[in-house]
């Protein structure tokens, strides 16, 4: 992709995701997450029901009258991005293709961050850790990391979901508000997951095409691994054949759902055919209750 066309594409992304971000999702972000903790923001006077704890007996004693502490919570967060680059996420069979999805995703989250002061960073993974943007604020950096959203080309095309977990939790020391954008398609991440999971919170995002759920019946179809390279040749028009692919992707969605579920990770699955909008706001009013 030349100069010319990657600054007119992330110019499309920066107009189309932002103006979401600031009518929808721009309040659901900034009560869906909570702040660091409470600093110190001015005194006043002593009035009737307040906490005697949060009396400033210094200004008190210089006054000879009691006033009190006004705290207020500190909304800055850092927000990182953990984003799947492997093979699996070149596929789409409808509207767009899961890479796609994901793009956009980031710039609605990284936008709905920079509204709210947040620090962004991005780590993008496949079966090693592809490439880390440190975490900075300010809108050149939102539309650098667009650019590396759009044009990164990976090393790697296998995934493993550990390796960028463990990522997180060693090299990032703050807590933070950890997004994991990924099909989920790769081994048993459940206690990299779970400490990950007490450090940082993490919101687990699952992108996945519904042609993965079912075979189509074409008769003899020729099929390659996105991650390994690896042609196998599929009886279509077997309904056997059929069945059994179907039953083997509905155990796989069972186990990666168990392990949302026994990690306490909050989860949201969105399809690369339909509005992320609906799921995206139902994850914020969700955790704002």
């Amino acid at each position: 992709m030349d100069t010319t066309e990657l600054i007119k594409k992330v110019r499309r992304i920066e107009i189309k995701t932002r103006g979401i971000t600031q009518s929808l999702f721009s309040g659901e972000y900034h009560s869906a997450f909570k702040g660091r903790g409470m600093s110190f923001s001015e005194v006043r006077e002593y009035q009737m029901g307040d906490d005697i704890r949060t009396i400033d007996w210094n200004v008190t004693a210089r006054f000879n009258h009691p006033y009190v502490k006004i705290f207020e919570e500190e909304r800055e967060l850092t927000l990182i991005l953990l984003v799947d680059v492997s093979g699996s996420e070149y596929f789409g069979s409808r509207k767009q293709l899961k890479e796609d999805m994901i793009t956009e995703l980031c710039a609605v989250l990284a936008f709905s961050g920079l509204q709210n002061n947040d620090k962004i960073g991005v780590i993008f993974f496949t079966d090693i850790i592809e490439k880390f943007i440190p975490p900075k604020k300010g809108k050149p950096h939102i539309l650098r990391i667009i650019r590396e959203l759009i044009e990164f080309e990976p090393k790697n095309k296998k995934t493993d979901i550990t390796v960028a977990l463990k990522y997180l939790t060693n090299a990032i020391k703050k807590r933070s508000i950890a997004f994991m954008i990924s099909d989920f398609m790769g081994g048993d991440f459940t206690d990299a997951m779970k400490i990950a999971s007490r450090k940082h919170d993490l919101i687990a995002m699952r992108i996945y095409d519904k042609r993965e759920k079912e075979l189509p019946n074409m008769g003899l179809l020729k099929t390659r691994d996105p991650e390994s390279d690896k042609i196998i040749w599929m009886n279509t028009s077997n309904k056997k054949v059929r069945m059994a692919y179907g039953e083997a992707i509905r155990r796989e969605e069972k186990r990666i759902n168990d392990i949302f579920t026994r990690t306490g990770v909050d989860a949201v699955s969105i399809a690369t055919d339909e509005s992320y909008m609906a799921p995206l706001s139902n994850l914020f009013k969700r955790r704002s209750k």
